[in-house]
């Protein structure tokens, strides 16, 4: 593996967090969204993570560079999970029963995930920055 490889790797990881970031974000802001295009509450969304190929490159070819992948979002999906009702009769959405549907979001799980999609950008700046220093240290061997 070279250090493009590495870099190739690294920065699908990075991608991929960012959309969980945003999706995640879109969340926390639809907290309350009743309506919508489609109808109905605000649907909570997930990224969907898979495996990838990562761009090849002419390189001195091993087993482990065969064995390489990075990460890829191939789609945001609808939570299908019901949504929560709640008794507000005032609401403008309420129905004849007084409850109205509220998006299925859990801020807690929500903020969460936030958490958890920061740290792993962070840890992927992290390593980047160490691809990055080796291949300066290497360079300067031959100083």
């Amino acid at each position: 593996m070279d250090f493009f490889s590495a870099m190739d790797i690294l920065a699908s990881g990075l991608g991929a967090e960012r959309v969980r970031m945003n999706v995640t974000a879109s969340n926390l802001a639809n907290a309350q969204t009743t309506r919508t295009a489609e109808g109905g509450p605000y649907k909570r969304r997930d990224p969907v993570f898979t495996a990838a190929e990562i761009a090849s490159r002419p390189s001195f070819a091993t087993e482990l560079d065969d064995a390489l992948r990075g990460v890829a979002v191939t789609d945001v999906v609808a939570d299908p999970t019901p949504p929560r009702l709640v008794h507000d009769p005032s609401h403008p959405d309420a129905d004849p029963e007084g409850n109205v549907s509220l998006p299925n979001i859990n801020m807690v799980e929500e903020m969460v995930n936030m958490i958890t999609a920061s740290r792993a950008y962070e840890a992927g700046v992290t390593a980047m920055r160490a691809v990055v220093d080796m291949a300066q240290h290497t360079l300067s061997l031959g100083k």
